[in-house]
């Protein structure tokens, strides 16, 4: 074990190695039975005689902070005295900017509650562990890897020919790889959005209720946000205001509510783009996963003018730990957002790309997705059903064909206090205001089904409907 010890010479060399080192067993620096270099190694490591190190080494042998064997080394021994609290350095005199301070931080991760109807995450259960493996191996021989040169910042080119060529089969949008560009998630797509388009004080639209990142990314960036109403139609385009430079939208299944954007809401929003000079960023969540025939165009293939950019991501469909998203952009913001993709961190994994172009082309996505469906469908029918059944005394089901969740909103307003009692009793159920931007008393409840078996379902809304109850 490598061990930093710092000396002064105008002091006694063997106390402090001595006391150094003493202080790097006590505070976990050195753990238990890690061994230490010779006497010899550390004579010619601190240009000091030997006998000066094995005078430290035999006051810290008969203390009972090192154990010698002969043959063998020195080696840490188990503390003798209880470990004393590690100095805390100070603080700094350092401060972030003013949007920092009050920027929030994911939190509880631990243990998925018993009955586990979260929302935001697929079943990692189904995903083909196994075939992945083998793919991501394979893209660890040395012919694989290459000169070990960085790709370009837009991403392996298989990959981005296999998005543009699922995209114009699975949603009808009619792309060329050179208009793909590969992130690390939908996030980072938003990011480089709006690195290229915004300037600190532009304005940017989301919807209200809507998912938080978009507003966290923008507002760090120095762009305002102002929250937009969503009704039982969409986005209301009306209430969009006339300066802002961008909008977000999810159209084919609003998060969170679930609702679907109208026909006439698609083209009444495309018109207010040309009218403003504005763009559109469309994330398309959770259209992999529809339970009916109908499905409405994207926008992106309803705009003539190159205004619409569309995200995706593959973790909310395979696997959150994944890490992949793309983004589809006009010709005209490509250059630009090749450079903010190549400031910001270069190219996504170059292993994971490769591995994920294969795993598209074969058709084993096109394969994992039609057995997910399957499943998810399952789920999605059994909670509607106690949404219209045992728990509409509580619960106003949102209608909702598709995605990995489905919302209702508490006939008696706020179920703020019911939902914790549910919690307590094994329940992972959400609010509104826990998992998207929405005023603090909003009704609205989630029942996220990505995580849950089919068999867990009755007895998990049983124990809600009680709470609420």
């Amino acid at each position: 074990m490598d061990v930093a010890v710092r000396l002064d010479r105008s002091r006694g060399l063997a106390d402090q190695i001595y006391r150094q080192l003493r202080d790097a067993v006590l505070d976990g620096r050195l753990r238990r039975d890690e061994v230490l270099p010779s006497s010899r190694e550390l004579s010619e490591l601190l240009r000091v005689s030997r006998n000066t190190v094995t005078a430290a080494y035999e006051r810290l042998i008969a203390e009972g902070y090192l154990t010698g064997r002969p043959g063998a080394g020195t080696f840490v021994s188990a503390l003798p005295l209880a470990a004393p609290a590690v100095p805390q350095p100070p603080s700094g005199v350092l401060t972030p900017r003013g949007v920092w301070p009050a920027m929030p931080v994911p939190s509880g991760f631990g243990d998925a509650p018993e009955f586990d109807f979260r929302v935001g995450a697929p079943d990692a259960r189904m995903f083909p562990h196994a075939l992945w493996r083998r793919l991501l191996a394979g893209q660890f021989r040395p012919s694989a890897l290459g000169t070990g040169m960085p790709i370009e910042p837009a991403g392996h080119f298989p990959l981005r020919t296999v998005i543009a060529r699922h995209l114009r089969t699975a949603r009808t949008i009619e792309t060329h790889p050179q208009d793909v560009l590969v992130t690390c998630g939908v996030q980072q797509a938003l990011d480089l959005i709006g690195r290229v388009l915004l300037e600190p004080g532009d304005t940017a639209a989301v919807e209200e209720p809507g998912y938080a990142p978009p507003r966290l990314v923008w507002e760090s960036q120095g762009i305002r946000v102002t929250g937009v109403p969503v009704d039982e139609q969409g986005l209301i385009v009306d209430a969009l205001p006339a300066h802002a430079r961008l909008v977000y939208v999810t159209p084919s299944h609003q998060y969170p509510t679930g609702v679907v954007l109208s026909p006439r809401r698609r083209m009444e929003l495309l018109a207010w783009a040309r009218r403003n000079d504005a763009a559109i960023v469309e994330d398309d969540y959770d259209s992999e996963f529809r339970y009916t025939e109908q499905q409405l165009e994207p926008l992106h293939s309803l705009d003539p003018g190159g205004r619409v950019l569309y995200v995706g991501s593959f973790s909310k469909v395979l696997l959150p730990t994944l890490r992949l998203g793309f983004l589809l952009h006009p010709p005209s913001l490509r250059h630009a957002l090749h450079a903010a993709k190549f400031v910001t961190d270069w190219h996504t994994s170059l292993p994971i790309q490769a591995a994920m172009a294969e795993f598209v082309d074969q058709g084993m996505f096109a394969r994992h997705l039609r057995r997910a469906r399957r499943v998810y469908r399952k789920r999605h029918d059994r909670i509607s059903a106690a949404l219209s059944g045992p728990l509409s005394a509580h619960l106003e089901a949102v209608p909702s064909a598709a995605g990995l969740h489905l919302s209702a909103m508490a006939r008696k307003g706020n179920a703020t206090d019911a939902l914790a009692r549910a919690r307590a009793a094994g329940v992972g159920v959400a609010s509104f205001p826990q998992i998207a931007t929405a005023p603090a008393d909003s009704p609205g409840v989630v029942l996220g089904y990505g995580m849950i078996d089919l068999s867990r379902i009755d007895e998990g809304l049983s124990r809600l409907r009680s709470c609420l109850a």
